[in-house]
């Protein structure tokens, strides 16, 4: 199936107007998916499963900015240190130093959101705001040499009622900032990772950098 050119022409155009980066999720979809979207001069790419982004990486152009947003278990952080750009769905202290470990081994800082959840679903990763105030706290996270904190991520509650959304958002927002001017010299926020296609415009409303498209963009996934 082709991509939504029309889709991703139009949201592209929103998105740059606000200095928003699109990060196309491209997880189930095939190869030539991507490649469609890159020779329109998308980028950033999103994969959800570590073998899945192990294999597209392998197969498709160097340039492209893959971000992993999946929940990611600590023993698969050395698949993807090498070449990852951005990790979004980081949510333990645990997982931080792994992925300090393996950045370490291959001589690079690797780039990391720290996952919040806003949701109602129980069933959503990410770090409450209590746990979030002990990681950024944390006299050890200056240890952290190879790991360097870019912002926040989170998913807002699949519901349809925006206002519930919206308020989730502006919560994270207010976490965002809380945080912006945090003296860790490994810690620089400047990526608030909100909304996907089903909330992208009220994300925008709420003062993301970043959105996850996947639908909009590739259409819907088979279960």
């Amino acid at each position: 199936m082709a991509v939504n050119r029309e889709a991703f022409e139009k949201l592209t155009e929103k998105l740059s107007k606000r200095g928003i980066t699109l990060v196309a999720v491209s997880k189930t979809k095939p190869a030539s998916d991507v490649e469609q979207l890159y020779a329109l001069g998308q980028r950033d790419f999103g994969e959800n499963y570590v073998q899945e982004l192990l294999d597209k990486h392998e197969g498709l152009p160097a340039d492209i900015r893959w971000h992993f947003i999946g929940h990611l278990q600590s023993n698969k952080v050395k698949f993807i240190a090498p070449f990852v750009y951005l990790i979004h769905g980081v949510d333990s202290f645990k997982l931080l130093q792994e992925i300090n470990r393996q950045g370490s081994k291959h001589g690079r800082v690797i780039r990391c959101l720290l996952q919040v959840h806003i949701a109602t679903e129980e069933t959503k990763f990410g770090l409450s705001a209590q746990e979030l105030h002990e990681i950024m706290s944390s006299p050890d996270l200056g240890t952290l040499v190879h790991v360097e904190i870019c912002g926040l991520m989170g998913m807002a509650s699949f519901t349809n009622t925006p206002d519930q959304v919206r308020k989730e958002f502006a919560s994270l927002k207010k976490l965002y900032d809380l945080y912006t001017d945090h003296p860790s010299p490994h810690v620089h926020f400047s990526v608030l990772s909100m909304g996907m296609s089903s909330d992208v415009d009220l994300a925008i409303e709420e003062g993301t950098t970043m959105v996850r498209i996947g639908s909009l963009l590739f259409g819907q996934r088979q279960p």
